[in-house]
């Protein structure tokens, strides 16, 4: 019997692992998707900041390209003051004069102001310089890593559920229908469960001292009086491996 609660006991913790490996296969897609997803809401944030600077750069252009033509507009007004024939002609080119001044000053405080706002734009990308040189790199790097990590799970659970199929095909196949039975009816899969402080691991449930005695034992399949779970208790080894 203790063999037999040895095989059993390998082949939760085999049972388990696979669970593991599954999940980590299984949610992949969406684990991938979140990974991108970080990499791409950097890569937004610093698409973001170079827009502001091209968007500040164009208005500051088209500010400069205003007061080139007023000041054109100028010196044709100018033109116009200087040949005046008549009192009228000079109040017209002097009201021009001074409209077009107005502008072109507005639109050089306006190109003031545009210098400091490019100027703290451009230091927040020189900050970011780093990020915005490696970021592809890094993303490349990280979804390589992720692959690589759920391919290694797939190669292992063909491995373990090959030992799992070892494991299972040795068991009477009483004993084997109530380990599946068990398995499938509890929702963490867990069918053999440690005796931990004298209490089932699966349920916490306290173990009376006789039936403590029996399972320590191992001479017998012992199921937990609440939860059914056949329980063991781990040797010395195994507790510090099965801790660690």
């Amino acid at each position: 019997m203790k063999e037999e609660l040895a095989k059993l006991i390998d082949l939760q913790i085999t049972d388990t692992r696979i669970r593991q490996l599954k999940k980590i296969i299984n949610s992949a897609d969406e684990r991938r998707a979140g990974i991108e997803q970080e990499f791409e809401q950097h890569a937004s944030s610093i698409r973001e900041v170079q827009k502001r600077r091209d968007d500040l750069a164009a208005e500051r252009a088209d500010h400069e390209k205003q007061i080139a033509e007023n000041k054109s507009y100028l010196e044709r007004a100018d033109r116009n003051l200087k040949h005046a024939q008549n009192q009228k002609e000079y109040e017209t080119a002097m009201r021009e004069i001074d409209a077009l001044q107005k502008q072109v000053g507005a639109l050089e405080t306006k190109v003031v102001e545009l210098m400091g706002s490019l100027e703290e734009v451009e230091k927040e990308l020189e900050s970011r310089a780093d990020e915005i040189n490696t970021l592809d790199a890094k993303r490349s790097e990280a979804l390589s890593v992720f692959d690589a990590e759920v391919n290694a799970a797939r190669s292992e659970l063909d491995e373990v559920s090959a030992k799992r199929e070892g494991v299972f095909t040795t068991l009477p196949a009483q004993l084997a229908s109530v380990y599946d039975r068990m398995a499938q009816r509890s929702r963490d899969g867990i069918a053999v469960a440690e005796v931990v402080g004298g209490s089932c691991s699966a349920c916490n449930m306290s173990l009376r001292p006789q039936m403590a005695v029996e399972v320590r034992r191992g001479d017998k399949i012992m199921t937990c009086e609440n939860c059914t779970r056949i329980l063991y208790v781990a040797a010395p080894k195994e507790a510090e491996a099965s801790a660690s």
